[in-house]
């Protein structure tokens, strides 16, 4: 597994002074960057200012199709860079992490093409910039491609990056949505991570800090451009991460891309609506317990995720989860038809869905969506 270095820095100057730090350590003089949105510039020009050559791709889509990645292989392969630099939110540190894992792909895969070929570790580093606290993409092993309109989740240990930079100031011009859904995405993945039949000790710490992070703060993170608010909602994001890094995500998440393609409902909006749903089922039905710890064990997780969020018994946790959409003014989708319910019920990944501590048949997760989004 790569060693990951972490780097808490306060503004765009003092970025680039460790990246540069960096690429003098590697004896490299070029930088692939990587970019999603419009936080690339001034951070390029300081780069630039300090006479390191720069190539930027940000041909790229919020989803990453598996085409834009090929064609950012290409230039990634062209630049003969000493060093990749990614920013932006989730779709920005995945292209990255497609295209230098592709890029060290030494045999084909699917159809032919990089997905699920074998690869080898690239010898041009990626430091990494996340400009949303929320996806963790910065701590994973996972990357997302669509490839011929198919979500294709590849995870492989070379596409960890080694350096990760958390900069508040890119958090504080984020839209008001985003900010709230991916907070509640690093929220779902805590949650989530600790449940998972897959955790670990390591994993369970992980989670326990995101989630002790993200409630004593998320108040002040949204209400506020606090430095010191964002910069902890960043540390949530990133221990968030690295708990599913382990453990991988459950029902939630699984249930959540779908609702995300039908109705351009974000992807941590999407999760959080469904989370609640699949918690109430679990703890009402805890005797089909299928974690191979047992039912006792799993009690105790809901006991622990009960104190984390301040509360004594499921219920209230569950409770205050759904009255925390409210609160933020994160509703259901309005757009809804009953004739959505079988491509939302037929479309959970089963990887996922098999991490979840209760079994969920394609029967019980169409009356969870039910719940979850009125209409159906």
């Amino acid at each position: 597994m790569t060693t990951q270095s972490f780097f808490k820095l306060p503004s765009v100057p003092e970025l680039a002074e460790n990246i540069a730090g960096l690429l003098n350590e590697l004896q490299g003089t070029k930088i692939f960057f990587v970019s999603g949105g419009p936080f690339a510039g001034s951070l390029v020009e300081e780069l630039r200012a300090k006479n390191i050559e720069v190539d930027v791709f940000s041909e790229f889509t919020a989803n990453p199709v598996y085409e834009d990645v090929a064609i950012g292989v290409d230039k990634f392969k062209e630049s003969q860079a000493d060093l990749m630099v990614s920013i932006g939110g989730g779709s920005a540190i995945d292209t990255a992490k497609s295209i230098r894992l592709f890029a060290s792909a030494i045999t084909a895969g699917l159809d032919d093409t990089y997905i699920y070929a074998e690869y080898e570790p690239s010898p041009v580093p990626h430091y990494t910039i996340p400009t949303t606290a929320g996806t963790g993409s910065e701590a994973t092993t996972f990357a997302v491609v669509y490839y011929k309109g198919d979500k294709y989740s590849i995870d492989d240990p070379t596409a960890l990056p080694e350096y990760v930079a958390l900069v508040p100031e890119y958090l504080h011009n984020l839209p008001m949505y985003h900010k709230k859904a991916t907070f509640l995405d690093a929220l779902c993945q805590a949650i989530e991570s600790y449940w998972s039949v897959n955790s670990t000790d390591e994993s369970k710490a992980y989670a326990r800090h995101a989630m002790t992070l993200l409630m004593k703060n998320y108040q002040t993170y949204l209400e506020t451009t606090d430095d010191e608010a964002a910069m902890i909602a960043l540390e949530a994001a990133l221990s968030a991460g690295q708990a599913i890094n382990i453990s991988k995500t459950t029902a939630a998440h699984a249930m959540c891309y779908m609702v995300t393609a039908l109705y351009g409902t974000a992807h941590g909006h999407a999760a959080a609506l469904c989370l609640p749903k699949v918690w109430r089922y679990m703890i009402d039905n805890l005797d089909q317990c299928s974690d191979p710890r047992g039912v006792d064990y799993l009690r105790q997780v809901f006991s622990d995720i009960n104190s984390e969020l301040g509360f004594d018994n499921s219920e209230d946790s569950i409770s205050w989860f759904e009255g925390l959409l409210v609160e933020l003014d994160m509703s259901a989708p309005d757009n809804a038809k009953p004739s959505d319910l079988q491509a939302l019920a037929t479309s959970v990944n089963a990887q996922r869905l098999a991490n979840n501590p209760v079994p969920l048949t394609e029967e019980i997760i169409a009356e969870l969506y039910k719940q979850a989004i009125p209409g159906l």
